[in-house]
């Protein structure tokens, strides 16, 4: 049998197996250079002298760069094509990552903004992508993406304290070390670059009889959505220093809060085969949101237990924002209606997760403790919850 290195398939099945190498190096992107700041909040506060606000800032910062930029991603996308946008957007994330290097606070929350515009970008666009080029493996790649996305950014936040301390490399080597994953995406993606593709146009087959604003079906889904992204941000911004100040070492608390974004990752493998077979998600949304508002308070009166809770609060919130994303598909009757309320529960989301950590590290700077951030966690879960029973109902935005 002879070998012919030129051969099509041969060919084909390498560049497929680069493209997709290339997505899972993209999301490997997307949460990790974020969210890798909280186990090392501490050491930035006490280098720059931030107040809890500001420090809560540089979290909200990337969500504020979403709400603004996730608009512009697709006509830049049109202009320059997917595999190019995609190619800026991470090559954005590397400069960002190497503004914080640098010792400036005014740097730290420039380069965090430029991170912010990268990641928006690319979460943007990836989707489009995916559904482009593996219009059958849709969820398969989605849930392969996710996962690594929790996989990555729990890994990072787990290494990011220890990294800080060895031999006095300092919080800013740490957090640059993210860049060798940047890197690494920049070099694999430029074998997409000799295409020029555009992202596919979504047919616009009907037009609501009302705006999407005025449906409370419409508004129990955002705040779904939203609510749960007010709490996760939250605890991505904050659980080191609350598992810290309630007797956790600051390692112990990094590899937690390292657990809790791998926690966040793993309902994607359960609940896409499980959606499919429910009909009604009432009673699945109640429970998982429910489970985030214990956990919660799990963390302020039993934290031995705080392994448990993180984990359990991990699994229920990323389940949430699953099941969110899938109702927008699902209560909807055509792709017109699910792009409306793609975007008015994006930039509710946004907005809600964005002034969750400002708000939670204002309540502890005056409070002096954790308890009533923790609660405001818990009440968000509980209104969560009830939203989450009426928007599982089996029905769509013009039935209800």
């Amino acid at each position: 049998m002879t070998h012919t290195p030129n051969s099509n398939s041969g060919m084909s099945r390498f560049s497929g197996v680069l493209l997709v190498i290339g997505i899972l190096l993209i999301a490997a992107n997307l949460r990790a250079p974020f969210t890798g700041v909280a186990p090392v909040l501490e050491q930035i506060i006490a280098h720059f002298n931030l107040t809890a606000s500001q420090a809560g800032f540089i979290t909200t910062l990337p969500l504020i760069a979403f709400a603004i930029i996730s608009p512009m991603a697709a006509s830049l996308a049109k202009r320059q094509g997917l595999e190019r946008t995609l190619f800026f957007a991470v090559f954005l994330i590397l400069l960002g990552i190497a503004g914080r290097v640098i010792d400036s606070a005014i740097m730290l929350f420039v380069g965090t903004a430029i991170i912010g515009a990268g990641i928006a970008i690319a979460n943007v666009l990836l989707p489009s992508l995916i559904k482009r080029d593996f219009p059958a493996k849709v969820a398969v790649m989605t849930s392969a993406y996710v996962l690594t996305m929790g996989v990555v950014s729990g890994g990072f936040s787990t290494i990011v304290y220890p990294l800080s301390q060895y031999e006095g490399l300092g919080w800013q080597f740490a957090l640059g070390a993210s860049a060798l994953i940047t890197l690494s995406t920049l070099v694999i993606w430029m074998a997409q670059l000799n295409k020029h593709t555009k992202p596919t146009q979504t047919a616009h087959t009907s037009v609501l009889t009302k705006s999407i604003w005025r449906y409370a079906l419409a508004w129990q889904i955002t705040l779904l959505l939203g609510l749960n992204s007010f709490l996760n941000y939250i605890i991505i911004t904050w659980l080191p220093s609350i598992l810290t100040e309630a007797g956790q070492s600051a390692t112990q608390a990094g590899a937690y809060h390292g657990a809790f974004q791998i926690a966040t990752a793993i309902p994607g493998l359960v609940l896409i085969p499980l959606l499919a077979k429910l009909k009604d998600q009432s009673a699945l949304s109640f429970i998982l949101a429910s489970l985030s508002a214990t956990c919660a308070l799990g963390l302020l009166y039993m934290p031995s237990f705080a392994l448990v809770w993180t984990l359990l609060l991990g699994f229920s919130s990323g389940a949430c924002f699953i099941l969110g994303l899938s109702f927008i598909s699902l209560r909807t009757d055509n792709s017109t209606q699910a792009a409306s309320l793609s975007g008015m529960s994006q930039s509710i989301g946004y907005l809600l997760a964005a002034i969750g950590p400002m708000i939670a590290g204002a309540l502890h700077t005056s409070a002096g403790s954790w308890s009533a951030p923790l609660w405001l966690c818990a009440g968000a879960g509980v209104l969560c919850a009830t939203c989450g029973w009426f928007s599982g109902k089996n029905t769509t935005l013009n039935n209800s």
